[in-house]
């Protein structure tokens, strides 16, 4: 009898403890799907390299979605790893390697998702022989992903220099012209510098490329990657001051040469196989091209009157120069997001986001628990359902729901994406189309495990 007292309350403490557990974990799931339904989101999946989950092996353990750096990507749903948040997600792969039963892959997405990509070989040679594209225009996200494109397809350009004959000539063209000094630029350049070969690097705006126009202290690296004039950096967390100073540290003492506000207007591949890289400033010739531009290319405007007005702009650099002002934040993004939290710091700021959608959705998660703060202190307001329709010089007028308002206003900052570089890929005879990332990705796969 007392055996059977003892099983008894062992029930019932157990009972206790995995009820609310139970009921914790389908809230957290029905909280998920109703979330992804919400925002429209479900057939919206991953754009580039992703994870695959095997449900068979999953044991819902939970530390995918933990371990996640874009917030929701995913989460557990009736007990099992889920992808509810494709469009989030970059690539990290933090998710694979925190899964301790092995269910989860990273993979590249359907090739339907692709249509809009240059086609690229394994090697990331375009179809225009000796014009290679890396980096976010090449397909994947992820500061990691460009600086290990940008040096693996300058040691495949150093390969192919060694075996043609009659270089090294005064008149000679240099062995490869860098389009682009972000992170990708800086790589193949620190690497072109490694392999001793001749360089021009070009970039349209500033050192760091896309990276030096983040908002402050916005996390950059969230997972080990090898520099070239480095080694492995394995620092995590790594904010954008950080690595653009590191960046800088690194062309210092390698003497990096980069030629930057020298936006390249063309790319003309000649019948002799040397290429013609015209700029506003100059004209060079290079036997090889590396493009490591981003897929944002020319930033898209909202196309209303005053938009010309010199408060208007369309990046953030330092969010400090700006204080005691009004503010408008046009977009609904990450971006935008964080722009006007790092305006909201600096003091005397009253900063006001314009979204046209009734609701962010397709915000990180911390950034979505940084901007309900901000709300709820009052350092930042938030107009939803609203567009800009004219910018004066000390007023912004928005459509609300059908109706004008005018607020009082200092700066603009429109944060509305931008119109991919593909003009200029196609004036340089680049083929823009389909492509099955999969096969590549195997493809690839196939051609390093043969080099080994």
């Amino acid at each position: 009898m007392e055996s059977l007292f003892t099983w008894a309350l062992f029930l019932v403490i157990l009972l206790a403890c995995v009820i609310p557990y139970v009921r914790r974990m389908r809230r957290k799931e029905a909280l998920a799907l109703e979330a992804t339904r919400r925002a429209g989101l479900d057939a919206q999946g991953p754009r580039a390299q992703h994870p695959r989950i095997d449900v068979s092996k999953c044991i819902g353990c939970g530390s995918c979605a933990d371990v996640c750096p874009e917030g929701d990507v995913l989460a557990m749903v009736a007990g099992k790893a889920a992808i509810v948040n494709g469009h989030k997600c970059i690539g990290h792969g933090l998710c694979a390697e925190a899964c301790p039963v092995g269910a989860i892959a990273i993979v590249m997405a359907d090739p339907s998702i692709a249509s809009d990509l240059p086609g690229l070989t394994p090697e990331y040679e375009s179809n225009v022989p000796g014009l290679f594209i890396i980096g976010e225009l090449g397909g994947l996200a992820l500061i990691k992903n460009a600086v290990n494109q940008g040096r693996d397809c300058i040691d495949t350009i150093a390969r192919r220099l060694r075996r043609a004959p009659g270089r090294g000539g005064a008149q000679d063209p240099v062995d490869v012209c860098i389009v682009g000094a972000g992170p990708g630029g800086i790589s193949a350049s620190l690497r072109a510098i490694e392999n001793k070969l001749s360089y021009v690097t070009l970039e349209q705006d500033e050192f760091g490329g896309t990276v030096a126009r983040y908002p402050r202290q916005k996390l950059v690296l969230t997972s080990p990657v090898e520099f070239p004039g480095y080694g492995k950096f394995r620092k995590l967390e790594i904010s954008k001051e950080e690595l653009l100073a590191f960046w800088k540290k690194i062309s210092e003492r390698t003497d990096l040469k980069i030629r930057t506000r020298e936006k390249v207007d063309g790319v003309v591949r000649g019948q002799d196989g040397v290429f013609t890289v015209t700029t506003a400033k100059g004209i060079y010739r290079s036997r090889f091209v590396v493009l490591a531009l981003g897929r944002r290319g020319t930033p898209r405007k909202l196309g209303v009157k005053g938009e010309e007005l010199p408060k208007v702009m369309y990046s953030l650099i330092e969010a400090e120069a700006y204080t005691g002002a009004g503010i408008l934040v046009v977009g609904g993004g990450d971006s935008a997001v964080e722009a006007a939290l790092g305006l909201s710091y600096q003091k005397g700021n009253r900063v006001t986001i314009s979204y046209r959608q009734e609701a962010f959705s397709r915000i990180k998660e911390r950034n979505a628990r940084r901007i309900q703060e901000a709300i709820g202190k009052g350092a930042v307001r938030v107009i939803f359902k609203s567009n800009p329709v004219e910018i004066r010089a000390k007023s912004v007028v928005l459509e609300v729901s059908g109706r004008t308002q005018e607020i009082p206003n200092d700066y603009v900052f429109v944060f509305a994406g931008g119109t991919p570089p593909n003009e200029f890929l196609a004036r340089a005879g680049v083929r823009i189309g389909t492509r099955d990332l999969t096969s590549e990705a195997r493809a690839e796969a196939k051609l390093k495990g043969r080099a080994a």
